[in-house]
């Protein structure tokens, strides 16, 4: 099973929101490539960037962070945040990013969401699920929809998806453990995904039972920043 680290960026610094709130915003460092280094020395090979501005813009802005790291650093990054218009497809890209990352956008506007992952590749795109009692949540979680996430996988399972990540909406940057249910449930109905599980991860402990009932991979932040998990601990791992 692959780490996968979140660096969260706000006005290009590295940070950390409780459950989705801008209000609730911690900067644990001014400098994102500096963290992404030591992701790297510590031995992990992928990263999960996150461009909060632009989450709320609905326009990639912070992509010069995005081009600072992917230079100096050979991390597989996948970057998301305003990704809306095919001109920050491209933006992304163009700046380094391995893959796309697409939440809201997959289920707001599906057709242009598959013309996306034909002229791009389906490879090139990382999904994002956000879930509250297995139905899908959008807009930063403020709204729930009527769409169950095996519908919404299987959509796009068969328009050529092959990376997913799912967070549990109540679980995130509460350190309460991952929602290992619901992943079993997605595994099993989805047994050729390559699944990432996301939020609620807060120990080793919690790694190995997602490295148990098959997660692919497993996107960490809030618990290595609040020094939960040491990068020697996931060095290991």
């Amino acid at each position: 099973m692959q780490i996968i680290p979140a660096i969260d960026i706000i006005d290009g610094k590295c940070v950390r929101l409780t459950q989705g709130d801008y209000g609730q915003k911690t900067i644990y460092n001014e400098n994102p490539l500096e963290v992404a280094k030591e992701f790297e020395a510590a031995g992990l090979n992928r990263l999960h960037l996150v461009d909060l501005d632009g989450a709320k813009a609905g326009a990639v802005k912070n992509w010069k962070v995005l081009e600072t790291i992917a230079a100096n650093t050979s991390l597989v990054i996948d970057f998301g945040g305003g990704i809306k218009k095919e001109e920050d497809v491209k933006i992304v890209f163009d700046s380094g990013a391995a893959l796309a990352t697409i939440g809201s956008l997959a289920v707001k506007n599906e057709t242009m969401f598959i013309e996306w992952l034909q002229k791009f590749g389906a490879h090139k795109f990382l999904l994002g699920a956000d879930v509250k009692e297995e139905k899908i949540a959008v807009g930063g979680w403020l709204e729930t929809t009527e769409l169950d996430i095996f519908d919404f996988i299987g959509k796009y399972f068969a328009e050529g998806i092959q990376q997913l990540f799912c967070t549990d909406v109540s679980k995130d940057g509460k350190l309460e453990g991952p929602s290992v249910e619901l992943y079993t449930k997605i595994i099993t109905h989805f047994p050729q995904l390559h699944f990432i599980a996301s939020g609620g991860v807060s120990s080793i402990a919690d790694l190995e039972e997602l490295e148990k009932i098959g997660c692919a991979g497993a996107i960490v932040g809030k618990a290595i920043y609040e020094n939960r998990i040491t990068l020697d601990e996931l060095k290991r791992f």
